[in-house]
């Protein structure tokens, strides 16, 4: 299976390209702005992984700001 995710300020363009979809047998699910930057969190989050653990109370100690 494959995906595409197109995003639009338009509700006419929309519309259209959903009408398009359905025609051409695409299956269409229309996502809330929620559900996009879950999305996105998700792809840095998986991204951002390296596989090796770190020292928390290091890591919190060098990027917190002192006051």
């Amino acid at each position: 299976m494959k995906s595409i995710l197109l995003t639009t300020n338009s509700k006419k363009d929309l519309q259209l390209l959903t009408a398009i979809a359905k025609r051409i047998g695409v299956k269409v699910k229309i996502l809330s702005k929620e559900q996009v930057e879950d999305l996105g969190l998700a792809q840095a989050i998986k991204q951002g992984r390296t596989g090796k653990f770190i020292n928390t109370d290091k890591f919190l100690k060098s990027h917190l700001i002192k006051q």
